[in-house]
């Protein structure tokens, strides 16, 4: 594991797209993951204003680790706010663009997307493998759309999932854990205070800490790597660098 500590939200968004840039290089394609959130929206900006014209975006291919089941043209989108941070503003084939189609039924679209990463995807035990893998992770220790009350869906024999909102009951797709723990590079971008206690009990793996989907991230390649910034990891054991 290696744990990236930088002063803030903007500096983290930084430094990973320089980390995503760095990825890409003498690859001649690359397949990667992302995820929703606030951190993500502000690396999509880096991106699409540091990089646009420095990156040869035809060889990326775009997928989700998760999608609220929502229309494309829906604020709660990952889809659409990736549109709106990264893709409207760079050149990237429609071709390469692999969204989870939110507005379809659930059951037959974790069937469907599971089937398209099989596809696209080189398979290690007959489990498809992103280049890689972006993970946020929520206040309650979910990851990807696997929450603490259905972390049985995390070893599921499905490549996707549906899963439920603990709260709202809203239904998401999801990759599962063998698809996460597959990927040759899982990246978490955490950042904020209200993010701490989680960080703090995955990492140095606290008493209970294995209730939270989060921490059972241990991809088989041994890479695995965290940008927080300096809210997030307050709680730590060490000093931020």
């Amino acid at each position: 594991m290696d744990l990236k500590i930088y002063k803030d939200k903007q500096e983290v968004a930084e430094q990973f797209s320089s980390y995503f840039v760095d990825q890409l290089k003498d690859k001649a394609a690359f397949h990667v993951a992302l995820s929703g959130g606030s951190t993500p929206k502000i690396v999509f900006d880096v991106l699409a204003e540091d990089f646009s014209d420095k990156v040869d975006w035809s060889k990326v291919h775009f997928y989700w680790g998760d999608e609220r089941c929502v229309s494309p043209s829906d604020d709660e989108s990952n889809y659409k706010m990736t549109v709106e941070h990264l893709f409207s503003k760079i050149n990237v084939p429609e071709a390469n663009i692999h969204r989870i189609l939110g507005e379809k039924d659930p059951v037959n679209e974790a069937m469907r997307y599971g089937n398209l990463l099989e596809i696209n995807l080189d398979r290690v035990d007959d489990v498809p493998q992103f280049d890689l893998l972006i993970l946020g992770m929520g206040d309650d220790g979910h990851t990807a759309s696997i929450f603490p009350h259905e972390i049985d869906l995390w070893d599921s024999e499905e490549h996707c999932v549906v899963a439920t909102h603990p709260d709202s009951g809203q239904k998401r797709v999801s990759i599962n854990g063998k698809v996460i723990n597959t990927s040759k590079e899982v990246a978490f971008l955490v950042t904020g205070a209200s993010k701490a206690e989680k960080v703090e009990a995955v990492i140095e793996k606290t008493e209970g800490s294995d209730a939270y989907p989060a921490s059972l991230v241990n991809p088989i390649s041994g890479n695995l790597v965290w940008f927080l910034d300096e809210e997030a990891a307050a709680k730590l054991n060490q000093n931020p660098s």
